[in-house]
């Protein structure tokens, strides 16, 4: 198995199996030595300013705003894609979605991927998911389905969704269920958790919301508390899917402000159901709740983003997310971070915690689990986005990676897709390396400064360098004041796209 090895890859902490955590002597609960549970639960194109926690002026979530002020609150957290399947790529993997080919929206994953829920089974763990899969056909033959990923139980949708959703139980032919979804995806986990409570095994629930993508729809009662936005805030027209024909549309942002808002106030809720859950059983103490955003605000959205860009870009706006995370028992008290993190960080952050190896191949992100005592004041390594792309050339037909039959949706969509109501999904062989392949936009972060690269490759792509401590706007481009930085953190970008290219062509299988 080929090994990348550079002198800035990632170092990592890999801790001993047996972690025993303190107890105090007036807690209900045993946690001395148990494995936490582990919940994960992610927003679906929700920003980093779209909480009130973050100063938000009319959003109302108050779950999140007490998750934020009683536990880990993560001010520089990032996804590693501004897009939604790479996201998700990466929390399962710990690896930049560019590795197996998960370029944009609509890619899968590869089979031969080893899953975050793959390692918490060897962990002794009961794993679900629930929710937006996006991987992948979630069908029972899809090799790339949530079952396939590691996943003991599931009920997911190929692709997002709104109220009523239709979900597949297990690669079951998909069934409406009656609801808000976000509340619906919340009870079920609860049900399956129930079951992993009366077995006495420790549970893995991993529940990606449809909230709040667009095409938005929200319950009369959330959409009430936002009738009174100010006529000036959203004054204008924006272009989303229609809730009726599946078609785009332009409709005034504002109205549109209001059902977003009324989705997230709605996912906000149903955290706080989970929560009081958990405290009624007497399992709040020793479960890690993790809450974090796919990408960041998308163009129909974005009224209050204090960064610059939005979904879809390497900007902080497209990549900045909101994450809090609790666990009592190792978080007894509320901390604030501004060490910088990613998506790519839960993979290996969890096998610390559970006391399990990392993946026998090249990993993006890093151990986080110093940081939960106070222990880690910068991050070893950069951060590094890159929105890659299936080489296009005239004459080029690249091969599928996976039987396009098998990689045909069944969840049906509110949105037409290419004509068609469910998604379909494409990953493709790389046969080999050429310096095309080093295009499309990209960044490198370090714990200063962040180098943004435009699509060309050479001397014709712009490039922007900011010094995002002092300037998390973006406003300032330094590139010209300070060029040996910027050289500095390309040629790092260049190694790591080397690796990550390595990676596609299939070298770590």
């Amino acid at each position: 198995m080929k090994k990348i090895n550079t002198d800035f890859y990632l170092t990592i902490y890999i801790l001993a199996t047996g972690l025993t955590f303190s107890c105090q002597t007036n807690q209900k609960e045993t946690i001395a030595t148990e494995l936490p549970n582990i919940i994960l639960l992610m927003g679906d194109d929700h920003g980093w300013d779209e909480v009130g926690y973050n100063g938000h002026p009319y959003l109302q979530t108050p779950v999140l705003d007490e998750m934020a002020s009683k536990g880990l609150r993560m001010e520089s957290f990032y996804s590693a894609s501004p897009v939604c399947s790479p996201t998700r790529g990466s929390v399962i993997t710990g690896r930049h979605p560019n590795r197996y080919g998960t370029f944009t929206a609509g890619s899968s994953i590869r089979p031969e991927e080893i899953s975050i829920a793959h390692i918490m089974k060897e962990a002794g763990y009961a794993t679900a998911h629930f929710g937006k899969w996006h991987l992948g056909p979630v069908k029972a033959t899809s090799p790339t389905n949530p079952s396939a990923m590691g996943f003991d139980e599931y009920l997911s949708h190929d692709n997002f969704f709104e109220m009523n959703p239709y979900l597949s139980r297990n690669g079951a032919p998909e069934e409406i269920n009656k609801g808000e979804s976000s509340e619906i995806l919340v009870a079920q986990a609860i049900h399956f958790i129930k079951k992993a409570k009366e077995n006495n095994q420790p549970f893995f629930v991993v529940i990606w919301y449809g909230s709040p993508h667009e095409p938005y729809s929200g319950l009369p009662e959330d959409l009430a508390l936002y009738d009174d936005l100010p006529e000036s805030f959203g004054n204008k027209m924006v272009r989303l899917t229609s809730n009726v024909t599946g078609l785009q549309v332009e409709r005034l942002q504002r109205e549109v402000l209001q059902d977003r808002f009324a989705e997230i106030t709605a996912m906000d809720r149903s955290i706080g159901q989970i929560r009081d859950y958990l405290r009624a059983e007497s399992l709040r103490e020793n479960t890690l709740l993790w809450y974090f955003g796919d990408n960041g605000t998308p163009t129909e959205g974005n009224a209050t983003v204090p960064f610059k860009g939005e979904k879809g870009m390497v900007y902080e706006g497209g990549v900045r997310v909101p994450s809090v995370l609790e666990w009592p028992a190792r978080i007894p008290k509320p901390m604030d971070t501004g060490v910088n993190a990613v998506t790519s960080d839960v993979l290996p952050t969890l096998c610390a915690i559970v006391g399990q190896p990392l993946p026998d191949r090249p990993m993006d992100g890093i151990d986080l689990f110093p940081l939960f005592d106070g222990k880690m004041e910068e991050r070893s390594e950069p951060i590094m986005f890159w929105n890659g792309r299936v080489r296009q050339e005239e004459g080029y037909i690249p091969l599928p990676y996976i039987d396009p039959e098998l990689q045909k949706g069944t969840s049906p969509l509110v949105k037409l897709m290419n004509g068609i109501a469910t998604r379909n999904f494409t990953n493709f062989h790389h046969p080999d390396i050429q310096e095309k392949d080093f295009g499309g936009a990209r960044a490198i972060l370090d714990n200063q400064f962040k180098l943004v690269i435009h699509d060309g490759i050479g001397e014709n792509a712009e490039r922007e360098l900011f010094d995002i401590k002092k300037d998390s706007a973006e406003t300032n481009n330094l590139i010209h004041q300070l060029p040996e930085m910027a050289l500095l953190l390309e040629e790092k970008l260049k190694i790591w796209q080397q690796s990550v290219l390595e990676s596609l062509m299939g070298n770590d299988y």
